[in-house]
């Protein structure tokens, strides 16, 4: 099978050799409808929904009529509860409601390949063959990512749940962490640099493979 080929890296920031990757997945032709229905879908299942404003029927007061209808030389008014009115009730206004949007298994997959193979194409995807944190330390990754030149918005793919190396990460502006299993297409397309663990790489692999 055809391969995608990158670097593999130490945590000093040395080449230590070459890897090959899954041209199913990271050498896929990249879908631009996929991508754009996927991030779109993401952002607006991020919104709550829960603005409201109130209508003339929910705003106080409003009880009796301002003036007469006639003779006074001013514009008939029913109510102070009234759009118009100062502390009247809104228009046409937004109400609680859902955002949610659901896309099929097949599409999330095909965006999923997409963004991968575009971080490939882009020569944006760093492998590193050990990614490990003796203690909570921010200054090591801080170092690590400097030494593998990344120095913009980056996402570090961890091959299983890492407290040590997450929390270090955590304080780094920029800087995500995820699970290879948990994948997430706008994270992806979100960061300069797509930074893997080696060992994450064949769960990614594994995971998402084209059966």
């Amino acid at each position: 099978m055809s391969k995608v080929e990158v670097k593999v890296y130490n945590m000093a920031g040395e080449e230590t050799g070459k890897m090959k990757l899954s041209e199913d997945l990271f050498g896929a032709e990249i879908n631009s409808a996929a991508l754009h229905s996927v991030v779109r879908a993401y952002l607006l299942n991020q919104r709550q929904g829960t603005q409201s404003t109130k209508t003339r029927s929910e705003v106080s007061g409003g009880g009796i009529k301002p003036w007469r209808q006639k003779g006074t030389g001013r514009a008939r008014q029913g109510s102070r509860r009234s759009p118009q009115w100062t502390h009247g009730g809104i228009a046409l206004g937004p109400k609680p409601r859902s955002y949610r949007v659901k896309l099929n298994k097949k599409l999330r997959r095909t965006a999923l390949v997409s963004a991968l193979s575009a971080k490939a194409a882009s020569g944006e995807i760093v492998v590193v063959d050990k990614l490990q944190a003796k203690e909570y330390k921010t200054r090591v990754m801080a170092d690590l990512l400097k030494a593998l030149k990344v120095e913009k918005k980056a996402l570090v793919v961890l091959p299983e749940m890492d407290d040590k190396l997450i929390v270090s990460f955590r304080n780094l502006p920029g800087v995500k962490t995820a699970q290879a299993n948990n994948l997430n297409v706008y994270d992806i397309l979100n960061c300069d640099k797509l930074v893997f663990a080696k060992s994450a790489v064949e769960v990614v692999e594994e995971v998402y493979k084209v059966c």
